[in-house]
């Protein structure tokens, strides 16, 4: 196959001591350093040691359906993040925050600083938040109604725009001499007065070397997607099989040019957890043993969430109960698509649907070789499926440690990735400028 000495996209998505719901219990993984902030900080090193673009986590706002069962990510991760910075040169850092449940001016401030901290590598993980556990958290008795979630998501990424533009990029001085901090003049209020938020700025932090994090997305019912094509810069996607991965990335980058977007600005990394070994047989062997310490009383309800079905009674070996419609789902609606369609696609019991989304709560789940993991890579990125990929270990730091040790160095020989680093930020990683302030004059033609 031909690429044309195109390449692809890496993301490490890094979850406790790995994706897997039954990661903690599995003898290759330490569940005590679920706590252990240098586990963290090696995960950052270890993907920096294959060159990939980014580390990212993500985050929910409350404990979850059974902590008896669960492993919870206990850390938040722009402090997470924050530490793994320190310990990393290169490797970018995404952090999931939610448009729900915080305010734009404080997430606007720890991501500005987030950035100065690692020198331009933080990226924004832009969520609405679709988990009633979470909703009563923040006062509310049902989670906020789909569309209204991203209106405020719309008004409140806005706001955030606004304030990383209020300070120009020349804007801090720092004369001693003279003691000029910064220049007034370079220094904007924002005035905001929308439906939801009245911010009057500037904010209270100089303008951090990308000019504003790299801005992902995760959502793909329609107003996800919209949403993406209007601002993300990167989209974590959930796709099983080749011909859907093809069918989101046509449609989604078919809705930049109304935005005045063209197809390079937003990149497309659909998920995959991937179980490596010396043969294909030991690698489904190895998938087998996580699947086997599946608690299906917690599975039972992370599928709940996922279908907006109470299954806690419901037989194992049956097959789901009939579901309601999508346009009734205030959750992930395109979640809950992505698991009905597979469990009426493959015909599966509940017990088979909660093992398949074992490893990746509905992404791809892929058992085999270093090869034919690199093989199944390259054939999504040159079948036109996908920019790159969000790769999710199923344990950690093993998993990780294997992909970048064993198939990094096969999409390299094979021209598909990077061998160095050849920018010093995360927007750079990605093919992308950093951000000018609005408010920063435009250069005039000399002699004009």
């Amino acid at each position: 196959m031909s690429h044309s000495g195109k390449t692809f996209h890496i993301n490490a998505f890094l979850m406790g001591v790995g994706h897997h719901e039954a990661a903690w219990r599995h003898p290759r993984t330490e569940e005590h350093r679920l706590l252990d902030v240098e586990h963290f900080r090696e995960l950052g090193r270890i993907a920096e040691r294959g060159r990939l673009d980014s580390v990212f986590f993500a985050d929910n706002l409350a404990v979850g359906p059974r902590i008896e069962r669960n492993a919870p990510a206990v850390f938040e991760p722009i402090t997470l993040l924050s530490a793994i910075a320190t310990a990393t040169e290169h490797v970018g850092l995404i952090a999931t925050a939610s448009t729900s449940y915080n305010e734009p001016f404080n997430l606007a401030r720890k991501f500005t600083s987030l950035d100065h901290i690692s020198h331009g590598r933080a990226g924004w993980n832009i969520v609405t938040s679709g988990n009633a556990e979470e909703a009563y958290n923040f006062g509310y008795d049902a989670i906020p109604e789909h569309a209204r979630r991203y209106e405020r998501a719309e008004e409140f990424l806005d706001v955030a725009l606004n304030l990383w533009d209020s300070w120009e990029s020349d804007a801090l001085e720092l004369r001693t001499t003279s003691g000029v901090f910064a220049d007034p003049d370079k220094v904007h209020r924002i005035d905001y007065s929308g439906e939801r938020f009245r911010v009057r700025g500037p904010l209270n932090s100089p303008r951090s070397p990308q000019g504003r994090p790299l801005l992902v997305q995760a959502g793909s019912s329609e107003s996800g997607k919209e949403f993406a094509a209007r601002h993300a810069e990167a989209v974590f996607t959930a796709q099983r099989t080749l011909e859907e991965g093809r069918r989101f990335y046509q449609d989604l980058k078919s809705r930049l040019p109304r935005y005045g977007r063209s197809p390079e600005e937003l990149k497309v990394l659909p998920g995959l957890v991937p179980f490596i070994a010396d043969t294909a047989e030991q690698a489904r062997a190895l998938e087998q043993e996580f699947t086997d310490l599946i608690s299906p009383d917690y599975a039972l309800r992370q599928l709940s969430s996922m279908l907006g079905v109470d299954l806690t009674e419901h037989a194992l070996d049956a097959p789901l109960p009939p579901l309601p419609a999508e346009s009734d789902i205030q959750g992930g609606k395109s979640r809950f698509t992505l698991v009905k369609e597979l469990a009426e696609r493959e015909d599966l019991t509940v017990r088979q649907l909660i093992g398949k989304l074992g490893g990746g709560r509905g992404h791809r789940t892929f058992a085999g070789t270093p090869e034919q993991i690199a093989d199944e890579l390259q054939s999504w990125f040159e079948g036109g499926a996908a920019d790159g990929f969000n790769i999710m270990p199923p344990y950690l730091p093993g998993g990780l440690t294997d992909f970048v040790d064993r198939v990094v160095p096969i999409l390299q020989q094979r021209g598909l990735f990077r061998t160095e680093y050849t920018a010093t930020t995360l927007r750079g990683h990605y093919g992308l400028p950093p951000v000018e302030s609005r408010f920063t004059p435009i250069p005039t033609a000399a002699g004009a």
